[in-house]
């Protein structure tokens, strides 16, 4: 059941993305995609607060200190970020953190 819930949240998150990309309203996007308008507004409510309540704050240790953490998987591990608008990011272990906030910023505010 839950995956059924997983699914329908992805479907929604596509088609808010995709209305907001395409310029139109949403009662000419949902006429033209046969979407119900109330169920539009109502995903894209319930979405939004999916988002701001699932956040999740994350600070990016200096090198030194990850240096000293003693996991053997440091150094060969990648991390995958996943963002409920269905998009997500491999990060390898030496990446640049002033290019990981930058592409972050950008993901975020094109929302």
């Amino acid at each position: 059941m839950g995956h059924d819930r997983e699914e329908a949240s992805h479907r929604w998150c596509e088609l808010v993305s995709a209305q907001q990309a395409s310029g139109q309203s949403i009662s000419t996007y949902c006429r033209a995609h046969a979407v119900r308008a109330w169920q539009f507004y109502e995903w894209k409510k319930r979405l939004r607060k999916s988002e701001t309540a699932s956040f999740v704050a994350v600070s990016v240790k200096a090198e030194e200190e990850s240096a000293a953490l003693p996991s053997p998987m440091l150094s060969s591990s990648s991390i995958e970020l996943r963002h409920s608008r269905g998009w997500s990011l491999k990060i390898d272990p030496g990446f640049d953190a002033v290019h990981l906030r930058r592409l972050l910023s950008v993901l975020e505010s094109g929302s």
